[in-house]
């Protein structure tokens, strides 16, 4: 045993070298790998132990220079040196403390942590007056110091370490992660080695229990230093605290997986809903040739065949009753009348002339006073800003827009009142239709689970797709239903086309 004791107390350098690499080459990890995974809860619990690292790293360190130069710290003139040492050991431990209460408060219990941090850093503040005026000056006072900040920081930062580190287990089980749960089992295992026997067995002084456990004693019972042992745990703590890093990268590897696979349902989602579009699109223009074709025939061919038949009879009635002819002629004029009434009825309904010869504005005003006198609901249209000469696939899309969101109302809303409202004040046309209707969930008809898919809405926001505009539809129950949509400029269209 004696051997081994001079073995180490030959290479006692060394020893303090690993021990202070073994924590900072934790702290450099941990800061590197935690700027890639911010967003991590954990991540963000470990800032604090990275500073632990990096600072009693640096601490052991300068243990080490003052070894290897033991006269620098015998001059007077450097008195500094003990504050300097103080001053580190203390704060590295107070981000052990700072990083243990951290994983057990977590981020909501914010005052718990405080709280933690505040109760004790003012018994070390206490205490350390009591050591510094108790005390006498010099070498004394300067082995009590360091030995009550072990007592009253590094102790209670290894116990909180550990049992936050427990919690974290705890998570990574959780989260089905099972390899960096006992990653964290066997970190908490060495800072709970490290703090209750390595800082426990301080160096002899007047501050209790070190006047019985001390680093001779530690030399007597086990043959080689206690910064050894510190060493060796923080090594241990060390590999543990950098292998258990990847489960960032675990973890952000599951986030894109997640991320992708409802990227491609939400792309799955959005394909079936335009083949249904379409599927619809195809029924509605059967079902809109079908209605032609029967007005055409129920309206039209029934005016040209009365026609057809006045003006045979009227050619057999104006030799011999040409009073009679006079009154058949005046019927068939106004059979005709109505026959091109209707047949222009029929083409506005199509396709209103309105919309090419003189814009939107005018064709929104005759559909408007269409769906007040067929239907009883009073429309009001209004215009903000000078209206803006737009493209006639613009033009078309923005009037059918209206059309559905119009026909929306009528057969859902049960509305009395409704508006259709243009701005033109912005380089980029909106347009808002707004009705005092009984209003609806949107969240809830939107959903995917909605049993009755809402085929005019996603209509409105496909057709306003088109034309690389934007469609934001709000309701409420009870609240009306408010459509907003918003056409960029032509060279933005163009250029998002």
């Amino acid at each position: 045993m004696q051997a081994l004791t001079d073995f180490f107390l030959q290479n006692f350098i060394a020893v303090y070298f690993f021990y202070g690499l073994s924590f900072f080459s934790m702290g450099l990890a941990i800061l590197v790998e935690i700027g890639h995974s911010t967003d991590n809860d954990f991540a963000r619990a470990l800032r604090p132990l990275a500073g632990f690292g990096l600072v009693h790293g640096g601490h052991e360190w300068f243990e080490m220079f003052l070894l290897i130069y033991p006269e620098f710290a015998k001059d007077p003139a450097h008195a500094w040196i003990f504050p300097l040492r103080i001053l580190l050991l203390a704060s590295s431990f107070m981000m052990l403390i700072a990083f243990g209460a951290r994983l057990i408060a977590g981020p909501a219990r914010r005052q718990m942590y405080q709280g933690i941090m505040a109760a004790i850093v003012f018994i070390w503040g206490v205490g350390l007056i009591w050591v510094m005026f108790t005390q006498p000056s010099g070498s004394v006072q300067a082995i009590a110091v360091d030995v009550y900040t072990r007592y009253s920081l590094a102790i209670p930062g290894a116990a909180l370490t550990v049992w936050g580190l427990l919690i974290q287990r705890r998570n990574f089980i959780q989260l089905g992660m099972p390899g960096f749960g006992r990653d964290m089992l066997i970190a908490a295992i060495a800072f709970g080695l490290y703090g209750g026997i390595g800082q426990l067995f301080a160096s002899p002084s007047t501050i209790f229990p070190s006047t019985i456990i001390n680093t001779l004693i530690f030399v007597q019972l086990f043959g080689f230093p206690i910064q050894v042992f510190r060493a060796a745990m923080a090594m241990i703590a060390a590999i543990s605290i950098i292998h258990s890093l990847r489960a960032f990268e675990v973890e952000n590897s599951r986030r894109i997986e997640t991320l992708r696979e409802a990227q491609l349902a939400e792309r799955r989602r959005l394909e079936a809903t335009r083949a249904e579009l379409l599927h619809r699109t195809v029924k509605a223009q059967e079902s809109e040739r079908q209605r032609i074709a029967r007005e055409l025939h129920d309206e039209t061919g029934q005016t040209l065949t009365a026609l057809g038949l006045g003006l045979r009879g009227l050619t057999e009635t104006i030799s011999t009753d040409r009073q009679r002819a006079a009154q058949q002629a005046k019927l068939l004029e106004t059979v005709a009348v109505d026959g091109l009434n209707e047949l222009q009825r029929l083409v506005s309904g199509l396709h209103p002339p309105q919309l090419d010869d003189l814009g939107l504005m005018a064709a929104l005003r005759w559909y408007a006073s269409q769906i007040t006198e067929r239907f009883g609901l009073t429309v009001q249209l209004s215009s903000q800003g000078t209206p803006i000469e737009l493209p006639i696939e613009v033009r078309t899309v923005v009037f059918r827009i209206a059309q559905e969101a119009m026909t929306n109302t009528i057969r859902h809303a049960r509305a009395s009142k409704a508006w259709i409202r243009l701005d033109f004040t912005s380089p980029q046309l909106c347009m808002e239709i707004e009705d005092n209707g009984t209003g609806f969930d949107v969240e809830k008809a939107m959903s995917n689970t909605n049993p009755r898919p809402c085929w005019g809405l996603l209509g409105i926001m496909e057709r306003a797709a088109l034309i690389g505009g934007t469609c934001q539809i709000l309701s409420q129950p009870g609240k009306g239903t408010l459509v907003i949509i918003c056409v960029p400029p032509d060279e933005e269209r163009e250029e998002n086309e």
